[in-house]
């Protein structure tokens, strides 16, 4: 471990919920849960607020419901979220060419490796600058934790919370990790958590009374020596700054069980242009097709198929799908379907072919992304036009948001990230004058104000 905090964890602070509340100023201190709104639906982020009554990530929606019923419940904005998310990571990639993304809200920065930092005072000032900058690029708050190793900066991250810094100076980590629960080292799961505690091992300190032995006796011996030599703050793992994807995939679950073949068959071809729009904008292409199916009793079935060579081809990636399709039984219902790809590439067999023959790729591309998309996905967009926290604007009344929709009625709120609480205004669901709408920025770019907000372009 080095001698100096110069490792840097930032968790952005109830970051879905948050970009709501900055973004919808009639929500702001006041309780907002971001998820899946359905029967099956889980919380994906709550706000502080929401958390004062028991809700948290990864609770049934159902559940968040009946302790907060009073809080606003929104679909999340992922697109919206993304974009503040590149914001933020271009300002840690100002700190150091070491920035390991753990995901949109999170990552670890290696100060030394960027020379920002190299004692615990630099350290300090590089973090609360970047609090400051965050601030000043997206509004929102994020907290920093600075360590001698990745698991400590973790740590002290958590500490902060909310909005706030703090830094673990080389020499303290065993004092600070002593009382605490045994489910703060990494790799602590339930599981492992509740072994320990049959064990009689409940604190850190415990864990090394117990001494190393005793823990590969109880974990077996990688997760054994691992741990004890966690539970003494030793942590020699290195910030990685790029993560190779191994698979593209996007999967949906429903609300209720589809027992139509059909129905399964379009919704496999919808999510399979979902999943190669991914793989464009990422510039991979894959080989391997791979098709999941969870059934009515909660059993997962997989599937896959390989190709001759990468594609990012919609039509080859939906046919290989559907094929695999053919040898799942999908008898008693489906309540999640998925398709992804992998063995990725960063070319396709098509762009072999344009290169080999003098062709532009770029001109074939542009082709296939005008495919007209299948039935069902087309009547899948006008039955979820008007999706709770989205973005609309009217003619008249001009940007707002979606408070609810039903009984051929859609409830919008007129407000915009600078403005003050908004009116409420209730139009027919196909009322001519209010269509879908682009995020707006958060924070306003300066001499830009004619141009941004027209959409979120960061």
């Amino acid at each position: 471990m080095r001698k100096a905090p110069t490792i840097l964890h930032l968790d952005m602070d109830a970051f879905y919920a948050s970009a709501e509340q900055a973004s919808k100023p009639s929500l702001r201190g006041k309780a907002v849960v971001v998820g899946g709104l359905g029967p099956r639906g889980v919380v994906a982020t709550a706000s502080y607020e929401a958390r004062v009554f028991g809700v948290h990530s990864a609770m049934p929606m159902a559940q968040a419901r009946r302790l907060a019923p009073n809080a606003a419940y929104l679909v999340p904005r992922f697109a919206f979220y993304k974009a503040i998310s590149e914001q933020v990571m271009g300002l840690l990639r100002e700190l150091s060419p070491l920035v390991e993304p753990l995901s949109l809200d999170e990552a670890f920065v290696d100060l030394e490796a960027g020379g920002t930092a190299w004692d615990e005072a630099s350290a300090r000032l590089v973090g609360a600058k970047l609090r400051a900058d965050i601030r000043a690029v997206t509004g929102l708050t994020g907290s920093v934790g600075l360590a001698a190793s990745k698991m400590l900066a973790k740590i002290a991250s958590e500490q902060a919370k909310p909005d706030g810094l703090v830094v673990i100076e080389p020499g303290t980590e065993r004092a600070l990790l002593g009382p605490m629960s045994v489910r703060t080292l990494p790799g602590v799961g339930p599981a492992t958590g509740d072994h320990l505690r049959r064990a009689g091992i409940h604190t850190v300190d415990e864990i090394v009374e117990a001494g190393e032995d005793e823990l590969v006796r109880l974990l077996g011996k990688a997760h054994g020596h691992g741990l004890y030599a966690m539970a003494l703050a030793r942590d020699e793992r290195a910030v990685v700054a790029e993560r190779e994807a191994k698979s593209v995939s996007v999967e949906d679950t429903y609300d209720v069980d589809i027992h139509d073949r059909v129905r399964v068959g379009l919704e496999v071809q919808r999510l399979a242009d979902r999943c190669v729009r991914r793989l464009r904008e990422a510039g991979l292409s894959g080989r391997t097709i791979v098709l999941k199916v969870r059934r009515y009793d909660f059993s997962t079935l997989t599937r896959s198929e390989t190709l001759r060579g990468p594609t990012d081809d919609p039509a080859v990636v939906r046919e290989a799908a559907l094929r695999l399709l053919e040898g799942v039984d999908s008898t008693g219902g489906v309540r999640l379907l998925g398709v992804g790809v992998s063995g990725l590439a960063d070319f396709t067999q098509e762009d072999l072919f344009a290169q080999a023959a003098g062709v532009g790729a770029d001109h074939a591309v542009e082709e296939v992304a005008d495919d007209v998309p299948v039935a069902a996905e087309r009547d899948v967009v006008v039955e979820r036009r008007w999706v709770a926290g989205h973005d609309v604007r009217h003619a008249e009344y001009g940007h707002g948001w979606v408070q609810g929709s039903g009984l051929g009625r859609v409830t919008v709120r007129f407000e915009t990230p600078d403005s003050e609480p908004g009116r409420v205004r209730t139009f027919l669901v196909d009322d001519p004058a209010l269509e879908v709408a682009e995020p707006l920025p958060l924070v306003e770019v300066m001499g830009s104000h004619s141009t941004t907000r027209d959409g979120f372009h960061p």
